[in-house]
């Protein structure tokens, strides 16, 4: 009897799960005047220029997946992985990855493994990394999750362009990018070539 209840528990819970209406996505900064552009120097993202300070949100609800609180970018090194500064990336839950960088602080609570709904607070714009000295903005990439262990920074800060997302969001419409990037993972690979600087 306990294994038949425990079996009709899984299932009411895994017809719930099908019943979920669609992820809401959010523009990605808050509260500010915003500007961006439909291109980027040389690698798939967008900035997000705004006011220092500005709110940084959750796109999407999803778990923190990667948090960097120091800033360790030298024009010595010149290092990519060091370029976005302080950043967060979260997974949403349409299995796709949403990073911010080039913050001026990663909010308190966030941690790798933390969850989130869409439009909470995970940062403040800034200019850390390699955007030291220009306006604040925030680096902002899609992509899918890499594993943990290796370091994939040219995935994570973005492999499909934004700015169609960024557009429908702004004007409250709800489009995902998440077939985009399952199909450009399948043509490219997990951890594709780095491209760009």
């Amino acid at each position: 009897m306990r294994k038949r209840i425990f079996l009709l528990a899984l299932t009411n819970l895994a017809t719930a799960a099908h019943a979920v209406a669609a992820p809401a996505y959010i523009f990605p900064v808050q509260g500010c005047k915003v500007t961006y552009a439909h291109s980027h120097h040389n690698y798939p993202a967008t900035d997000i220029l705004a006011a220092k300070g500005c709110k940084f949100v959750a796109p999407i609800s999803g778990i923190v997946d990667e948090v960097n609180r120091v800033d360790r970018f030298t024009w010595k090194t010149n290092l990519g992985a060091d370029r976005g500064g302080l950043y967060i990336s979260i997974i949403g839950d349409d299995g796709v990855r949403y990073y911010g960088s080039h913050l001026s602080k990663v909010a308190d609570l966030m941690e790798p493994g933390v969850r989130v709904n869409a439009g909470d607070l995970i940062g403040f714009v800034g200019a850390t990394g390699d955007s030291k000295g220009l306006a604040p903005h925030v680096h902002f990439g899609i992509s899918w999750p890499t594993p943990s262990q290796k370091n994939v920074w040219w995935v994570r800060r973005g492999e499909l362009y934004p700015w169609k997302y960024l557009d429908a969001w702004k004007a409250g419409k709800d489009i995902s990018p998440a077939k985009s990037v399952l199909a450009l993972e399948k043509k490219i690979g997990t951890i594709p070539k780095q491209v760009g600087y």
